[in-house]
């Protein structure tokens, strides 16, 4: 994810793969043992996104639960839509999205279109 720095979204994944609330602990016991992370660390990248609005804390007893606030598939959507209201104009948002489309592949393309066609039904 653009807009996390590589352990933010190490830690995002651990929350939607885990699919419920996680502990600072349970955070960091499946994290990459190999990185050798302290635990303080993994706490103050969860403090840091709370604060960013991308996770809640929920307290359990004495400690926090966290738990993300969108889904991977949201925030992906979010961060792709945020880059493109940057656009100055709306031919220049048009070129970005032709050139994204360019580049997604005939997979990802068919995926586009599905998606566009389930959106214009749904008016």
């Amino acid at each position: 994810m653009s807009g996390l720095g590589d352990l933010e979204r190490e830690v995002m994944a651990q929350l939607w793969d885990a699919g419920e609330p996680l502990t600072v602990r349970q955070v960091h016991e499946r994290l990459d043992p190999a990185r050798g992370l302290a635990y303080t660390t993994v706490m103050t990248v969860l403090d840091r996104l709370a604060k960013k609005g991308v996770v809640t804390q929920q307290k359990a007893d004495r400690a926090y639960r966290y738990a993300a606030t969108q889904t991977r598939e949201e925030m992906t959507a979010a961060l792709m839509f945020d880059a493109l209201s940057a656009a100055p104009d709306g031919a220049a948002r048009d070129a970005a999205l032709a050139h994204f489309v360019g580049r997604v592949g005939p997979d990802g393309a068919a995926a586009l279109a599905a998606a566009l066609k389930a959106a214009a039904g749904d008016r």
